[in-house]
């Protein structure tokens, strides 16, 4: 199957993180979108995003000598912003070449860029103060495993910061959001972008299949992780969980 072909069918949209090949989708998704894939996100976040991740940059409380691995970073904007918050190291990690090739495009004195599988990441055990992820554990295809290795790699003190996609809790925001996200977005996003995967139907989904704030929480405790702060954005659209790794 080429980049361009179908990769998300009506069939396993219906339970798309039940996908036995979930993890060779997801790759084979991100590397066909991700020529424009910030290009929608702004357009469709109305800028949001940008903010989002400066707010949970801001969260992490990050020093002078926090060396970060951005799991899952994609294009790199949440790696960058972490630079730009002042750690003397950021690792962006991604298994979509194609992601990576376009975070490589801005380089910066203190950013580097590997391709790695969130779920066997090639680094050493406590070698980061700070883990982050935007908008890319609801892609694992094992959850547990993925959070798992975000606290092997933390050493202790360390913190992660996880940024994801939430449903509102209000139901009139979350009736309008939803609305919003599989019924406008996916037709015009596919349009901007060009996608042909399946990608801007799979999103979407992705979000209302996946655990809530409380289950994320649950998740987080399992792998090993306390003290779990959690702070919904934009009427709960996002939600920001930094946790402690002691």
């Amino acid at each position: 199957m080429s980049v361009e072909e179908e990769v998300w069918t009506p069939e396993l949209l219906a339970s798309p993180h039940e996908a036995s090949d979930k993890a060779a989708r997801v790759r084979r998704m991100f590397n066909g979108i991700a020529e424009r894939y910030e290009l929608v996100n702004r357009v469709f976040s109305g800028g949001r995003d940008a903010r989002w991740r400066r707010g949970a940059v801001e969260r992490a409380r990050v020093r002078a000598d926090d060396l970060v691995l951005d799991v899952a970073c994609g294009t790199g904007d949440f790696a960058r912003a972490f630079a730009g918050g002042g750690a003397r190291l950021v690792v962006g990690c991604d298994f979509a070449v194609e992601m990576l090739a376009m975070a490589a495009k801005r380089p910066g004195k203190t950013l580097r860029w590997v391709e790695a599988d969130a779920l066997r990441l090639p680094f050493r055990s406590n070698a980061f103060s700070i883990v982050s992820c935007a908008f890319g554990v609801r892609n694992f295809a094992d959850l547990d495993a993925g959070l798992t290795e975000m606290h092997r790699i933390l050493r202790p003190g360390g913190r992660a910061v996880i940024l994801e996609f939430t449903r509102p809790r209000n139901p009139i925001a979350r009736r309008l959001y939803e609305l919003y996200s599989h019924r406008i977005m996916p037709r015009a996003a596919a349009l901007i972008s060009g996608d042909r995967t399946g990608a801007y139907r799979y999103l979407p989904r992705s979000v209302v299949s996946f655990l809530d704030a409380e289950q994320m929480v649950e998740r987080l405790g399992r792998a090993g992780f306390s003290d779990v702060a959690v702070t919904p954005l934009t009427l709960g659209v996002v939600t920001v969980y930094v946790a402690a790794r002691t």
